[in-house]
């Protein structure tokens, strides 16, 4: 156990540094609230203060814009003389903007200004994310990374149950008794001051940089990024993966998007009328534990029977269980119960099927001289196939509603199914 060890001394500052554990898990906690804040719990505020489907549908999927495009300025932080700092600054803009986002609630023009906010968490988070992850690789050795790698998952899925299986619940709560605007106030509020003080802790807690001063050069970086995306362009067979990781999430994109929307919507709209209380509670403790269950046993199963064999199945196991949703539009059951244990189907298979495009992307496209770059232009298309789905699926369920549009849904994966037959997934030899 001597590589893990807290008393070990950074470069930078010569004092030893905090033990692990007092600086990962709420690192990957700080990286995962903000992500979870402008993905999933903005929609369900937009939805109680009265904004129509299309309207949040649009909005947050562009919102999404920041994480596909993150890969692009990654290399620059490479120039950042700390990693620490960049870190610490990204958490506190991104609770100062929470915390900015819960006045803006207040004021005639919320919407605007809501938006442009979490505009600025989206840049933040995104850029968040290779900030840590960097940090976290340049601070720990090979086994201490693996050591740890459990806590990064945990954490980072820590904080969608606290989001959503939290604060959202208190919103419910709150919009019962003081409105929906100063209820959702409150809990950005929270987010902000939370996620905010998690930076203040973490510029006592995280390792010091192990280089005292930049190295590299804004354009000897730019020349490198260009030959990453010329190299990327040039893999045999690059393009037709390309349209098979956008056309994956077309019908995950546009039910993730939908479905919370529908629940909360009223009966005589085609909804299940759940309130923000219920919505919570079903996806942040139960649909997130069946999601984690789901991905578990994905990874169990294609690890046993290969990537190639494996991809049908995980593509029907994360689009079969959309069927869900047209059951539950269709039938509107009153059954709280049943409605919970429908959607952690649903999850459960999202969760196991989810694991094929982060397979596919870090064992067919990503191999090669830069596998790290390439598995993250990788990932940004994956996002990129997630926010067009996302932002075109209000126009569509406001066109067809609720019970057509989840029909659509599950008749949205037929094309990926088809490439499968076409895309090469045996994994690349390393170039």
């Amino acid at each position: 156990m001597d590589s893990i060890r807290p008393d070990h001394l950074t470069p930078a500052s010569g004092r030893p540094a905090r033990h692990p554990l007092a600086w990962v898990p709420t690192l990957y906690l700080a990286q995962g609230l903000p992500f979870y804040s402008v993905a999933l719990v903005a929609g369900l505020m937009f939805k109680s203060m009265g904004v129509p489907n299309e309207q949040i549908a649009r909005w947050t999927g562009m919102l999404g814009l920041a994480w596909v495009f993150k890969a692009l300025w990654s290399p620059f932080l490479e120039l950042a003389p700390s990693k620490k700092r960049v870190v610490v600054a990204l958490q506190v803009t991104g609770g100062v903007a929470l915390a900015a986002l819960a006045l803006a609630l207040q004021l005639p023009a919320w919407f605007a200004l809501a938006i442009a906010l979490l505009g600025v968490v989206s840049l933040a988070s995104s850029t968040h994310d290779i900030a840590a992850d960097g940090l976290y690789i340049a601070s720990l050795s090979a086994r201490q990374q693996a050591a740890y790698a459990g806590w990064q998952g945990a954490f980072f899925n820590g904080a969608k149950f606290l989001s959503l299986g939290g604060l959202v619940i208190l919103a419910g709560f709150l919009e019962q008794r003081v409105g929906a605007p100063a209820a959702w106030a409150t809990v950005f509020a929270l987010l902000g001051a939370l996620l905010a003080g998690l930076g203040l802790y973490h510029a006592w807690a995280l390792p010091g940089t192990a280089r005292a001063v930049a190295s590299g050069s804004v354009r000897g970086t730019a020349a490198v990024l260009a030959d990453v995306v010329r190299a990327f362009c040039a893999k045999p067979g690059i393009w037709m993966g390309i349209v098979f990781i956008l056309l994956f999430r077309l019908a995950e994109g546009q039910v993730q998007t939908i479905g919370p929307l529908f629940l909360r919507d009223a009966r005589a709209l085609g909804g299940l009328g759940l309130s923000t209380q219920e919505v919570g509670a079903i996806y942040g403790t139960a649909g997130t534990a069946a999601f984690l269950a789901g991905s578990v046993l994905g990874g169990w199963f294609t690890s046993r029977v290969g990537l190639k064999r494996a991809m049908l199945v995980l593509i029907l196991a994360m689009n079969v269980p959309n069927l869900v949703f047209w059951f539950l539009s269709a039938a509107q059951p009153q059954a709280l119960g049943l409605v919970t244990a429908a959607l952690s189907m649903e999850m459960f298979g999202y969760g196991f099927g989810f694991v094929g495009m982060i397979l596919f992307i870090m064992q067919v496209i990503a191999p090669g001289r830069y596998q790290t770059a390439h598995y993250a232009l990788g990932s940004g298309f994956m996002q990129l196939g997630f926010v067009l789905s996302k932002v075109v699926s209000g126009d569509i369920q406001h066109a067809l509603g609720y019970r057509h549009f989840f029909v659509w849904g599950v008749l949205s994966a037929l094309p990926v199914l088809v490439l499968t037959r076409f895309v090469n997934m045996a994994p690349a030899e390393p170039d």
